[in-house]
Formats: C-alpha cells, structure tokens, sequence
C-alpha cells in the first residue's frame, strides 16, 4: 500500500470539498489515475485532470509510490 497526499485546487477542491486528502493505493504499480478514482469526490471530477506528481506535471500513468504527493488542477485560462 502507498499512501499519497492529493492537492485540490480551484473548483476540484470545491467538489472534494477539501484543499488536501490522503489516500491508500495498492500495489507498486499504482499510477495518478488510480490516485484520482480513490479520492473525495471522484465522480465529480472529470476523468482527465491536469495532474502534478512532486511538483512536476505528469500524465495519468504515471506510478506513485508511498510519501508521493499528486495535485489535481483545473484547466487553466488566460491572456
């Protein structure tokens, strides 16, 4: 089991209706997406967030491991 911290920014923390979770993920093989269906909320997030793992921007499939962090981030906009 790996337990990830889970960041939620803007309206994914509005839907989580927390700013930070953990969660307990099994297997060495677990990935952001799997880190993504455990989480508060999961059914309203869209299936394909922008992810973070540690800082770095990363996609879905990307393993986690015991102590990792992941943010979950809304579409960005501007000019």
């Amino acid at each position: 089991m790996a337990r990830v911290t889970v960041r939620f920014f803007a309206r994914y923390a509005e839907l989580a209706g927390c700013e930070t979770a953990a969660v307990l993920v099994s297997g060495t093989s677990a990935t952001v997406g799997d880190v993504r269906e455990t989480v508060p909320g999961a059914r309203s997030l869209p299936p394909r967030p922008l992810a973070a793992l540690n800082l770095r921007q990363v996609k879905l499939d990307a393993k986690v491991k015991d102590g990792d962090e992941v943010a979950l981030l809304p579409p960005l906009s501007g000019g």
